[in-house]
Formats: C-alpha cells, structure tokens, sequence
C-alpha cells in the first residue's frame, strides 16, 4: 500500500505523509464486534492522574479481536478489511460457514473473498492458523502464542512478522521482530504470513493536532522543568541536564530494567541487538 504526499495547501499538510487507505473496504464495523471505550485521562478510579500527558481525543470504539484462533477446521470468507483506530495493524472481519463472524488481525496480502481456516492439518497459506509443529522452517508467521490458548501477544502490530527458524523437542526456535531468538512450545498457535500495514512506520503526522485527536497531549522535557520538578531540570542557559533519567530518578539510556531471575530466562537463546 502507498503513502500519499499531500499538496502543501496548509502548514498541517507541508510535511504530511498520509496513509492511502488502498486495502480498506468497508468504514463501518460490524455491530455485534465491537464494544465501547472509556476514556480515563489518565486518571485511576480516584481520579487522581497517574499518567502524564493523556487527554481529549476522538471517541473510539473498540474491536472484539479473535487472538485465539481456535474455531478449528470451519473455513471462514473474508467479508472486509477494515481500519481499527486503536492498533496499527488493519482488521480483517470473518463470516465463518457455521454462521459465526469475528475479527482478526488482517495479514499482508490478504483478499476480500479469500477463504481462511485454522487447524492442525490446514495449508501454511497466509491467513491460516495452525499449530508451530506443523508450519514449515523459515516461514513468516504473527500473532503467535506464548502459551497454549492463551491467544496470540507477539508480533501483532503493523508489518510485524516472526521467523521459525528450528523445532527440537517440544519447543521451536523462533527470530523475534528485535532480533532476540527464544524458544516457544511448538503446540501454541500462529497465523500465517506478516501483519498488514508495513507503511505505518513511513507516517508523518505534519501537525501537533493530529496527535491531539489520537488523545496525546504534549510532553514536557525533563531538561526545560525546574529543580523541584525533575532531576534534570534547573542550570543557568540551556544546560544539557546530566544523565538523562526519567522523573523518578531512574537512568533512561542503558539502565536494565528487566527482573534477572525472570521464569523466561531460560527459554531465550539470544537477546536482542543493541
């Protein structure tokens, strides 16, 4: 999909690379998918901020998305692929033979039309779901499980993609978006093929509004604040501020923030690039 340069016809538009929309095929999404959504501000339950620089934006409506993938052997058609405002990877709506309809995220490459199924013994063909232990080595695969049933959490935003790379035993060897390579039970579930949208990291957003709309209010920098109000602020002219840390002290740049004895330690093979 192409990134649309807008004429320079307002300051906003000077510098703005637009996504095109060109795989979009339906605006509205299906009522019995979605949910609302309630904005906090970044206040808890007391009301109280515990989140700095959250506010306004456009009301949203939140999308039941199916992670599990587990509807095994019922082929489903691809009814539209659709724009979710709260993730950056496109949806892709599913009417399934036995009358049922779901959401998932749409991979790259998918066809409105195009018929999909997950299962143990279906083809590795982009938009399937099935098991690591029966996926070939080296195919591209998302919205992979950590845990049997648990429901996909790895590589689920735009252009994201996974590589199987060995199975041994129980386990198989995948290459993680960051580089890191760790071990997965080869019986959790993954999808076939890259998330869609790779053009959302080439997005300019050309004004301070448009961030405005998505509810994210400016951020202030530590080094411009006072003393008092973070470690650092304060100095005569534009001082640089030392170390860069974040407000509580903590250094932002190096600092392993990761618990050392972590459960998972033992299933990563090699950590990501520096």
């Amino acid at each position: 999909m192409a990134l649309k340069k807008l004429k320079p016809v307002t300051p906003g538009t000077r510098h703005r690379m637009a996504l095109g929309f060109d795989e979009i095929t339906e605006s509205k999404p299906e009522k019995s998918l979605v949910a609302s959504r309630k904005k906090t501000g970044g206040r808890n339950n007391q009301g109280r901020m515990t989140m700095r620089y959250i506010g306004g934006g456009h009301k949203q409506k939140f999308r039941l998305i199916d992670f599990k993938r587990n509807k095994f052997d019922v082929p489903a058609t691809v009814k539209s692929i659709e724009y979710d405002p709260i993730r950056t990877a496109y949806i892709a709506k599913l009417y399934y033979k036995d009358g049922s309809k779901s959401y998932i995220i749409a991979p790259q490459g998918i066809k409105v039309g195009q018929t999909i199924q997950a299962g143990e013994n279906v083809a590795p063909e982009v938009g399937n779901a099935l098991p690591l232990s029966k996926i070939p080595l080296g195919t591209i695969i998302h919205n992979v499980e950590m845990k049997p049933g648990k429901g996909g959490s790895i590589a689920r935003s735009a252009g994201a993609f996974v590589q199987l790379l060995a199975r041994e035993g129980s386990y198989a060897t995948l290459k993680m978006p960051s580089g890191e390579m760790r071990n997965v039970l080869v019986n959790c579930i993954a999808t076939v093929g890259a998330a869609s949208n790779p053009d959302h990291m080439n997005e300019k957003v050309g004004k301070a509004g448009r961030n405005r709309w998505r509810g994210r209010r400016p951020r202030t920098r530590g080094v411009a604040m006072n003393p008092v109000d973070h470690p650092m602020g304060g100095g005569e002219g534009r001082a640089s501020g030392g170390h860069p840390r974040s407000r509580k002290g903590l250094y932002s740049k190096g600092l392993k923030t990761r618990h050392p004895k972590k459960y998972s330690d033992g299933l990563i093979i090699s950590r990501r690039k520096k």
